[in-house]
Parts: C-alpha cells; sequence; structure tokens
C-alpha cells in the first residue's frame, strides 16, 4: 500500500507540474488563445480527477477482494483440517474396535456400521465445503461486481 500511495503522489506531483506549466504558458498567450487554453486546463484536471478516482475505486476493490478471498479460504482450510482430524480419528478409534472383535461375524459388523457412518460423515463434509467454497467464491466476486457497476456509471457520465 506505501508504494501505491508513494506512486499516487508523484503522479499528482507530476499532474499539478504539467498543469502548472499550462496555466503558466496560457496566461502569456493572447487572450482568445489563452481563453481556450484555461478551459482546456480546467477540463484536464476535472478528467484526471474522475480518472484518478476511478483508479484508486478499483484499487480498493482489488484489495477488499483478497482480504475477502483470503478469510473465505482459511476458513474452508480450517474445516478441512478439521475434517481430516475427525476422520483419521474415526478410522482409529475402527481398528481398536476392530483388533479387539471376538469373532469375525463381529468385525463384519463392526466394518458395516463404521462404512456406514463414515459415509454419511464424509458426505456432510462435502456438503459443508462446497457451500464454503461457493461462499467464498461469491464473497471473493462481490468486490469485482461493485466495481463493474461503477465503472458503467463512470462510462455512462
Amino acid at each position: 500500500m506505501a508504494v501505491t500511495k508513494s506512486a499516487t503522489q508523484k503522479s499528482d506531483e507530476m499532474v499539478a507540474d504539467a498543469f502548472s506549466a499550462a496555466d503558466k504558458a496560457a496566461t502569456e498567450a493572447p487572450a482568445p488563445v489563452r481563453e481556450i487554453a484555461e478551459k482546456s486546463v480546467q477540463q484536464a484536471k476535472e478528467d484526471y480527477a474522475r480518472w484518478k478516482s476511478a483508479a484508486e475505486e478499483a484499487s480498493d476493490a482489488f484489495e477488499d477482494a483478497y482480504a475477502t478471498a483470503s478469510k473465505g479460504y482459511k476458513e474452508f482450510g480450517r474445516k478441512s483440517v478439521e475434517a481430516t482430524r475427525s476422520n483419521v480419528n474415526a478410522h482409529f478409534d475402527f481398528l481398536q474396535a476392530l483388533i479387539g472383535a471376538k469373532s469375525v461375524s463381529q468385525a463384519i459388523e463392526l466394518q458395516t456400521s463404521y462404512a456406514r457412518q463414515q459415509f454419511d460423515v464424509i458426505g456432510g463434509q462435502v456438503k459443508e465445503l462446497s457451500t464454503l467454497a461457493q461462499k467464498a467464491a461469491a464473497e471473493g466476486a462481490k468486490p469485482f461486481q461493485d466495481l463493474a457497476s461503477k465503472t458503467t456509471r463512470f462510462a455512462q457520465q
């Protein structure tokens, strides 16, 4: 952000110098030329202010999108780790129970129960992670949608 501010300040200084030079040249010109030059300089100043504002809004939109996406993907990563930890723990619990099985039929019953349970658990985890991913993508796109709306209004001016 500091680099952007520094570049913006330098750009503002260069534009101000150019406008100052144009103003000085306009004051030295004959009256009709001076009037046209002054109007042109004023219009250029207004256009520059509009474009600068639009560029700042675009920069802000990119920063917002990055922050929003980062937050969403962190939450997705955290939930993925939780799901993995839960699944690994469930698997170790199953293996411990399987080792303690007294018969083949009990081992098959444990396996069937574990498979059914994990099918339901993993289905829920996939659904939750899918929802989080969709939410992160939608929220990350919102600043760009807002920027597109502002750009359309800016272009119509």
